[in-house]
């Protein structure tokens, strides 16, 4: 492909046990070598371990919380904007997309370009409305219902049986094997995120995650596949490996086609070990945490949607991925300088003078 010199500016620059996307978004970029652009880092906190990478951000800059409103990210992009010039912007988040979708048509008419799904698209998506996706051709879902009161929970343990799933709206789930845990797992999530909390029918089996891109039409530009082989305390994936399965990249292509997705998403899937059958448990409205597996695997799916944000031409499909790439996270140290603490904790930017290659 023709070399891309543009400034992308990507939110998500923790990457604790509990890692957010943009570092391995910006990863995959770099690993791209048509991409001779430079890379800007957005986090909420001076000491997000992205900030710290060598060799990985031009610049860096801290935004308010999504919790703050579109107008306090309106105004933090636009000073992002007059400090490095950005021409995309690739939010990672879950919480931050509403107020991205919201901006997504001014930033454009100032020359930032986004590629992200529409509201709509992003509604059907979330876990209180995943069931009905079960309408959908091609695609099931576990039986589930929202739940605005912990009355519902009986109920629900009498319909779908024990153990229970109990998800909270935006993040976060545990399965019950009581009645009790069940109760304590709605009110812990309704504290933490408001409602309605999510029951689901449990689904004994194996779990897949697929990364995926959607091109607002009903059509797939690519996905990859993986089974996690290792995980924190907090569930997360420490390590995993690509799979080779069409099914999983079928069921995620009725899932982009149903939802007429755009941009990227992470479908988790559930493989029923009585029955053999794919159930999509939930989705995830932006790339995962592990995208950077799709660089390594052959498919670099952050560089694609990097492209059609600037309205360029990717390979339909995508390259074919390696099946049989793994990847281990590795818990370090990062040895930096004080003056970049500095930079963002009294001006919330960074400007690094190193330049890139």
């Amino acid at each position: 492909m023709d070399p891309v010199a543009c400034t992308v500016a990507i939110t998500g620059m923790n990457a604790t046990d509990n890692p957010a996307p943009g570092v391995a978004v910006a990863r995959a970029l770099r690993d791209e070598p048509s991409f001779r652009g430079k890379v800007i880092g957005l986090g909420y906190n001076a000491l997000d371990p992205g900030f710290y990478a060598s060799g990985l951000l031009d610049g860096g800059a801290i935004l308010p919380y999504p919790s703050a409103g579109r107008d306090a990210l309106r105004k933090h992009l636009l000073e992002v904007r007059e400090a490095f010039g950005i021409d995309v912007f690739l939010p990672t988040l879950d919480s931050e997309l509403r107020g991205a979708i919201a901006l997504s048509e001014e930033l454009e008419s100032i020359g930032i370009r986004t590629f992200l799904p529409t509201l709509e698209s992003l509604e059907r998506s979330s876990k209180p409305r995943l069931h009905e996706l079960n309408r959908a051709p091609g695609v099931s879902v576990p039986d589930s219902e929202p739940i605005t009161s912990a009355d519902a929970i009986p109920r629900a343990i009498r319909k779908y049986g024990l153990p229970i799933v109990v998800k909270g709206p935006y993040y976060g789930g545990e399965v019950a094997h009581g009645e009790a845990d069940a109760l304590a797992a709605f009110h812990r999530f309704l504290a933490m995120w408001g409602g309605p909390v999510v029951v689901q029918r449990f689904v004994a089996g194996e779990e897949y995650n697929i990364a995926a891109i959607g091109d607002g039409h009903g059509g797939m530009v690519g996905a990859v596949a993986m089974r996690k082989m290792a995980l924190t305390d907090k569930g997360k994936g420490w390590s995993g490996i690509t799979v080779d399965n069409p099914a999983l990249i079928e069921l995620t292509a009725a899932v982009v086609k149903a939802l007429q997705w755009r941009g990227p998403l992470e479908v988790e899937v559930l493989r029923e070990s009585s029955s053999g059958e794919l159930f999509v448990a939930e989705i995830n409205p932006r790339f995962p945490a592990w995208i950077y597996l799709s660089a390594g695997a052959g498919q670099n799916l952050p560089w694609a949607a990097l492209r059609l944000a600037l309205g360029l031409e990717v390979p339909r499909p995508l390259p074919a991925y390696r099946p049989g790439t793994m990847f281990v996270r590795i818990s370090l140290d990062q040895i930096c300088d004080l003056r970049t603490y500095e930079q963002l904790s009294a001006r919330g930017l960074l400007a690094h003078e190193e330049e890139h290659a």
